[in-house]
């Protein structure tokens, strides 16, 4: 591998994102149980969450798996259901922080119902995040450091905006949305942004429960005019770094997983020249 002063490689990038790859497939916890939701498959229960559902309405297990329904018995429809395992779950502290967002709930493929965010990760539900990859004219990127209270990768680096997309949101509206709030971007700035493209379907144990998560990437060159500004005080530093620069960050680990592979995307599609909106040198 070139030392990290220089520019990658098509070879080196090849490497460094087949090994990411790599870490974002892993098996789910152990004691997880498959999850189904109006009987689709839709996601994998940890262990303790399986334990603080267990007697509640909707909420039926077995030994091979969980599974969650409407209870018209009790008065309760599915997403009813779903807000009082997100209540219990945060009393049984499975949760890492209430959010007081909602997500869609995914199953084979169907929208079945809503979840507060923070209760998609110890029941391992699909979500859908949304990265951009911003370049100048002249062939840098944007980057934007991750604020030291976010509780996930705090002081990380990341792509310039990426977030979860809510309950109900068109994939481009989030993107956009996002795009906003972390880096002050209208979408006059976005006119020329590539189509979203999903990278890879994240599998990956955290210390909640599982992520299972479709990363989703558009490549977008700003007008040289454009300077982003953080809007939501979730980002604490936003920089403009040549690949070189952006190479050795890579390398020392600087940036979340997320968004090295996304970056790292970018960065071989740039190298191959495909896209008219990827900058080639």
């Amino acid at each position: 591998m070139k030392s990290p002063s220089a520019e990658p490689s098509s070879s080196d990038l090849a490497s460094r994102f087949s090994g990411l790859a790599r870490r974002a497939q892993q098996l789910p916890p152990p004691g997880a149980r498959p999850l189904t939701v109006s009987s689709r498959v839709a996601g994998w229960a940890t262990q303790r969450a399986t334990e603080v559902m267990t007697g509640m309405p909707g909420v039926h297990v077995e030994d091979e798996a969980v599974h969650l329904t409407a209870a018209p018995g009790q008065g309760r429809p599915l997403n009813a259901v779903l807000e009082q395992i997100a209540f219990a779950l945060r009393d049984g502290g499975c949760l890492r922080a209430w959010r007081g967002e909602l997500l869609d709930v995914v199953g084979e493929g169907r929208v079945l119902g809503r979840i507060e965010r923070a209760a998609v990760r110890p029941l391992g539900m699909l979500t859908q995040a949304v990265h951009l990859n911003a370049w100048s004219p002249d062939g840098r990127m944007w980057i934007a450091r991750r604020a030291l209270d976010k509780p996930t990768d705090p002081g990380l680096w990341d792509t310039l905006a990426g977030g979860l997309a809510a309950a109900g949101e068109d994939l481009d509206a989030a993107l956009l949305r996002e795009s906003y709030e972390e880096a002050g971007l209208k979408a006059v700035d976005l006119m020329n942004h590539g189509p979203l493209r999903t990278v890879l379907r994240m599998h990956r144990r955290l210390p909640e429960g599982y992520q299972v998560e479709n990363l989703l990437l558009s490549d977008c060159v700003l007008d040289a005019s454009v300077s982003p500004t953080n809007i939501d005080g979730e980002v604490s530093e936003i920089r403009c770094v040549d690949i070189a620069q952006l190479w050795g960050m890579l390398c020392n680990g600087r940036f979340s997983l997320e968004a090295e592979l996304a970056i790292l995307d970018g960065l071989r599609m740039r190298a191959a020249g495909a896209g008219a909106d990827t900058p080639v040198e």
